[in-house]
This record gives C-alpha cells, structure tokens and sequence, in this order.
C-alpha cells in the first residue's frame, strides 16, 4: 500500500495505480524507456492496472512481462469505461495517470490523478481534471517512488 501524509489534506492510502496506455505508458504502442523498472518497483507497494483501448493492438504483448493487470475497454464511451473500471477498485484508493480525453474521468475521480504530456500530448480536458501535470509518465512514476515530492506538490 502507498502511504502519505499531505500537509493540509491529510493521510492518503492507495492501493492500486491504474494508468492508461498508449500516450501514457507507450509512444505509438511502443512501451518508454524507463518505465518498466519504475512499475516493477512501484509494484512492491500497490497493485498496478492498466486500463487501455488498446490503439495499437498490442498492449497485451507489450505489458506482458510488467506483471500489471491489463483490461482492453471497448470502442464506445472509453471514457466512463476507465471512471466505471476506476470506481470498481474503489476511486478513494487509487491513483491514477493518464493523458488523453478518455482518461478525464478516471483522472478526476482518482484519490489523486495525475496527467502527463510527452510525445503524443494531453487533451485539454484532462490536464483541468487532474490534480498534478508532469511533462512525462517517468516523472510521474517518480513522484510515487518519491513521495515528498508528491507531497510539497499537493500540500495546501
């Protein structure tokens, strides 16, 4: 479990980390550099998912070997698909990255939703319903590895 202490918010317990794929986790369905040592150490501490509509057709293959739950949403309203999966593991106790329109919800109703911005770019609506913005999925991943930093960012 992820444990932390927010100055002014208060005790956070999470337990998953559910993030969204391609843009997020991939450029052009090609899993970043950087990511799977980061979720390979996050993984000691919270249960990890991957919610994706699975652009590409390969997310499967590509996160394979993270030993992350994958769930393959749907074509239509991929949006509520990943706020319903969200909501399933119980909103209060997950963190959430994501980067695209269909990840808004996910990212607002998260305990704490983070959006990135790397190659593929953010939607706009995404990066208003976050709570943090990070240039990049490894920075983000970060913030969880180091969580003081997650903490002076959030602090009121």
């Amino acid at each position: 479990m992820f444990e932390l202490n927010i100055p002014g918010v208060g005790q956070l317990h999470c337990e998953h980390l559910l993030l969204d794929c391609n843009g997020t986790l991939t450029c052009d369905g090609m899993l970043l550099e950087g990511v799977a040592p980061r979720l390979e150490k996050l993984a000691q501490h919270m249960h990890i998912e991957v919610v994706t509509a699975d652009t590409y057709g390969n997310a499967t293959a590509t996160l394979r070997t993270l030993g992350c739950g994958i769930q393959i949403i749907p074509a239509a309203n991929q949006a509520e698909a990943k706020r319903d999966h969200l909501a399933a593991l119980g909103a209060a106790s997950c963190i959430a990255i994501g980067n695209g329109y269909n990840d808004a919800l996910m990212l607002k109703d998260a305990a704490i939703g983070i959006g990135v911005m790397q190659h593929e770019g953010a939607a706009g609506i995404t990066l208003q319903y976050a709570d943090i913005i990070c240039r990049d999925i490894l920075d983000a991943l970060d913030l969880l590895l180091q969580p003081k930093r997650l903490a002076a960012t959030l602090r009121r």
